[in-house]
């Protein structure tokens, strides 16, 4: 099995705007798809990847949140209930719950690069899904974890975490994201842009 690493579709592409299909443990090349999301996420400096951001309309998605408590400042580390973090692929997710409050944390995404912004995010989640091997689960998620799950669950369901922000800031991006999907970007990564 030669690892590759895929390009990430940018902010612009439809498929990014597609709920995903779940699949079964016989989707063609699984493994390999699994074992190249892994690589490209490393490769980009990503922490969470999901299935349509490399152009495959699925219920897939992988998360690394050890990354974050890796990188974090010393005076951060210690504060969220989910250090040190977890390294999991996700099938067919659903969302079970979503519980505790909103907090708020500056969040990114390899498919919109470039724009950080302040998001509102439950701080606990429950989801039921397949594991890599095709082993059913129920399993609760908190803190950045929980974050990073929900970001990406996003994506599985046709949302951006742009979606989040209000009208007035959505506004003052548009012209950045414009230029991401016309690919007038630079970044240090693989990127796909819309035609």
């Amino acid at each position: 099995m030669r690892i590759m690493i895929l390009p990430i579709v940018a902010y612009g592409a439809p498929i990014l705007r597609s709920v995903c299909k779940d699949i079964s443990p016989d989707y063609p090349g699984l493994s390999q798809l699994v074992e190249d999301m892994w690589e490209t996420m490393y490769y980009s400096s990503g922490v969470g990847l999901a299935a349509p951001q490399v152009d495959k309309k699925i219920r897939l998605f992988i998360v690394d949140s050890s990354q974050v408590f890796t990188n974090m400042e010393e005076e951060d580390k210690g504060k969220y209930p989910d250090e040190p973090g977890t390294k999991q692929v996700f099938i067919n997710a659903h969302i079970i719950e979503l519980n505790g409050k909103g907090w708020l944390y500056n969040e990114g995404c390899l498919s919109i690069p470039k724009i950080r912004e302040d998001i509102i995010r439950h701080e606990v989640v429950t989801l039921e899904f397949m594991d890599e091997n095709f082993q059913s689960k129920i399993q609760t998620f908190t803190g950045i974890t929980a974050r990073i799950i929900l970001h990406e669950y996003d994506h599985i369901e046709g949302k951006l975490f742009i979606d989040y922000l209000k009208p007035l800031k959505r506004k003052l991006l548009k012209g950045k994201l414009d230029d991401i999907s016309r690919g007038r970007i630079s970044v240090d990564y693989k990127m796909v842009f819309p035609k």
